[in-house]
């Protein structure tokens, strides 16, 4: 198959010539693999037990190699991480080296953290632009920089199709696959992580069982903040033999490890007036498809308004997972933009701003995502609020939707819908 070019391929063509190394981290089947190996001359599956052991008694001899080397799932030979480091300190000419990597190291694995020597760049599921689905009219880069001015463009794409986005996954091996064999993979993905990849990563898994239930919680928290307590809660009502909170905040620490927990952190609002504001993460999975599968809903389910979401937020459980769409498409350009991404909200919980994009610069970009063709002046008061706190420092403000055209409102707020924002 034809290599589909990515977002983060942009990173890399400013990048990789200028650095030695670059690791790209993400969790399994975000497609890492594909897009490092379209720029090595060689690739060390470190999978490969055979070749793992090669490398393992010999990290150095890999060098040997001709260049860029890709090391494929370096985690499980984290030697090849020194002596690439090492290396470097002799020779800093770009491109040479490549890693891809679907959990971070043990503590202590690697002597180094590679700072000043290897950059480390995430890596997640497709976005909706990257899937073809939508021809972008609005640059998020320019949002960011304040120089979108009047928004313009129109769109196909209507609720169902995003609910079709949500569901058919942002994995690139699942795309176009029929719906049974599709089921199938994202189920097996599923089984995967607790079955191999928490193990492998030196946790064991003693109730199988009590790992999904928490994990469905989690799916139904997608969105919120709802505490971890709330979570474990979910997840073992009815049962009389709970597993310990250290069991299963273990789990948690993994599964972020393994990159498949991928929050929003809280904005800190640091040199703003802004006092109280909640320091709680926003919960999302790298993959809303996989929030649908362990809540086993469907496109009908959802757009029938079926399901209830764990935690704080209003609204229903198709409302959640397209925030977390919504928050998927805004992260990768954003990454690409040198843009951090956050959230808001007040510890009392009467004001909230869905993502908050952090520039170097401490300036920001507030997005508001809204599960609607129409915007309402109900729908834009905390992004007024926000401009009211932060004045010149917030850049712009704009709703997320799932109208039909994107346009500016009189007030000066912006209406974008996903399929119309590009990077």
């Amino acid at each position: 198959m034809a290599y589909t070019r990515r977002i983060i391929d942009d990173e890399l063509d400013e990048l990789f010539p200028e650095l030695a190394a670059i690791a790209i981290d993400g969790a399994k089947g975000v497609g890492k693999t594909a897009t490092a190996s379209a720029r090595a001359n060689t690739v060390l599956a470190l999978d490969s037990p055979a070749l793992r052991a090669t490398i393992d008694a010999d990290p150095a001899g890999a060098l040997a190699r001709k260049r860029p080397i890709l090391f494929d799932e370096w985690q499980r030979v984290p030697q090849v991480w020194d002596v690439v480091r090492r290396a470097i300190d002799s020779d800093r000419e770009g491109g040479q080296f490549l890693f891809a990597g679907s959990a971070s190291p043990q503590p202590g694995a690697t002597a180094h953290s590679g700072a000043g020597r290897i950059i480390r760049l995430r890596m997640r599921p497709m976005t909706v632009q990257e899937r073809g689905l939508s021809r972008p009219t609005v640059a998020l880069s320019d949002l960011l920089e304040g120089t979108a001015g009047d928004l313009s463009g129109a769109t196909d794409l209507n609720l169902k199709s995003y609910v079709d986005a949500i569901v058919d996954s942002g994995f690139p091996g699942l795309q176009d696959l029929p719906n049974r064999a599709f089921r199938a993979q994202l189920d097996s993905y599923i089984r995967n992580i607790v079955d191999r990849d928490i193990p492998e990563s030196g946790v064991m898994v003693r109730r199988p069982d009590v790992l999904i239930d928490w994990l469905r919680a989690y799916a139904a928290a997608t969105s919120s903040t709802a505490s971890y307590t709330e979570i474990l809660d979910a997840a073992t009502a009815g049962m009389t033999d709970k597993p310990h909170r250290e069991t299963t905040a273990t789990y948690r620490d993994v599964l972020a490890q393994i990159w498949v927990l991928d929050p929003v952190p809280a904005w800190t609002a640091s040199g703003s007036p802004l006092k109280r504001l909640h320091s709680s993460q926003k919960h999302h999975l790298v993959d809303p498809a996989l929030a649908v599968r362990l809540l086993g809903m469907t496109p009908e389910s959802l757009l029938d308004g079926n399901g209830k979401p764990l935690g704080p937020q209003e609204g229903t459980l198709l409302g959640s997972l397209f925030e977390s769409l919504v928050t998927l498409c805004v992260r990768v350009p954003a990454q690409a933009a040198e843009a951090e991404v956050r959230h808001l909200r007040t510890r009392n919980g009467d004001h909230e701003v869905d993502l908050i994009l952090v520039r170097p610069d401490g300036r920001v970009l507030a997005l508001e995502v809204k599960l609607s063709g129409t915007i309402t002046n109900s729908d834009v008061r905390h992004l007024h609020w926000l401009r009211k706190q932060i004045g010149d420092r917030l850049i712009d403000a704009v709703v997320i939707n799932t109208g039909p055209g994107a346009y500016r409102r009189p007030d000066g707020i912006g209406v974008v819908p996903l399929g119309l924002l590009g990077p």
